[in-house]
């Protein structure tokens, strides 16, 4: 099976022991390995795929936790790079009642912002199937530039290159800048994935097929959308499919409910062998299939605390 790689942020998130709790008011937290990025090739690997993991660390304790942590699940680190130029980014999560996130970074700057162009190599994506990116790191610094050299070199290579803004406004000084960023690199992007919250945000349409029809008449070939309670979608330029949400009563924690929908979504696709041009040829119950497993699969994930991502065995037991 071919590789899923991705290129973006690695930070440890501090996840609260109690919900229902602002973040000012929280006493205990617990660290946790994460950055979307890392939790989608994380995914891909307890699924039992290749996931590679491209960024960079600090030379600091909560670095080494992390590249233990991908290691641990089968994460391929050897592109995940070390400096004394900053330290690894730290994140801060409060968890409502109902398990929805509030957030505060520490990343001013973080290790993975200077991550350079220079550092980026052809070899990183040797038998790779899938480049996976997300927009944290599409700020003005050094890594902005090493994600625009691997996504080049990923297109001379007839890689599949997957995006997921996977907004967060915190992080941006303006607004704009977040969303001016989002959409200079949405037409390098052959996969779009996004939330119903994201959609008018980034695409500009309110209505989910207006803003898929306007994706897929540019270059991107497929449009994933999830949409909590509301279920999910995928729209390619032939066929769409949609399903409803999967029934979950103890949701303990939603953090990395998108990445293991979008991981899991590209273990599939990598799985299945489908190339580039496949994505057209994919019919519409090939498609509900695909959906009806990430649906699944990211319902897991919310059952626990701090994205944990399961392996193919806890799928298998869960819905057998």
């Amino acid at each position: 099976m071919k590789k899923i790689a991705a290129i973006g942020e690695l930070l440890i998130d501090f996840v609260p022991q109690e919900k229902g709790c602002a973040l000012s008011d929280v006493v205990h937290f617990e660290r946790v390995a994460g950055g979307a990025p890392a939790n989608v090739v994380t995914a891909v690997s307890r699924l039992g795929g290749n996931g590679v993991m491209v960024s960079q660390v600090g030379c600091d304790a909560f670095g080494t936790h992390i590249i233990r942590e991908l290691e641990k699940s089968g994460v391929d680190t050897r592109y995940v790079f070390r400096t004394r130029q900053a330290n690894t980014g730290l994140a801060f999560v409060s968890l409502a009642a109902d398990g929805n996130r509030e957030f505060s970074f520490f990343r001013n700057p973080s290790a993975d912002l200077y991550l350079s162009e220079e550092q980026m190599e052809p070899g990183m994506l040797e038998d790779t199937a899938v480049l996976h990116f997300c927009s944290v790191d599409l700020v003005d610094w050094p890594v902005r530039k090493a994600h625009e050299r691997l996504i080049t070199l990923a297109k001379e290579r007839g890689v599949i290159v997957s995006f997921d803004p996977n907004v967060r406004l915190p992080l941006w000084e303006t607004l704009e800048a977040c969303q001016q960023a989002i959409r200079e690199f949405l037409p390098l992007a052959d996969i779009i994935k996004l939330s119903d919250e994201e959609l008018e945000f980034v695409t500009g349409c309110e209505d989910e097929a207006e803003a898929a029809k306007k994706l897929l008449e540019s270059n991107c070939r497929m449009l994933i959308l999830t949409k909590g309670a509301d279920g999910s979608s995928v729209y390619t330029r032939q066929a769409e499919a949609h399903i409803s949400a999967v029934s979950v009563d103890d949701v303990v924690d939603t953090t990395g409910a998108g990445d293991s929908f979008a991981g899991s979504f590209l273990f599939q696709l990598v799985q299945k062998q489908v190339s580039l041009d496949g994505l057209d040829a994919l019919t519409a119950e090939e498609l509900q299939q695909l959906l009806t497993f990430s649906a699944n699969y990211a319902a897991l994930t919310i059952r626990k605390k701090g994205a944990v991502m399961a392996t193919m065995q806890e799928m298998e037991e869960a819905y057998s």
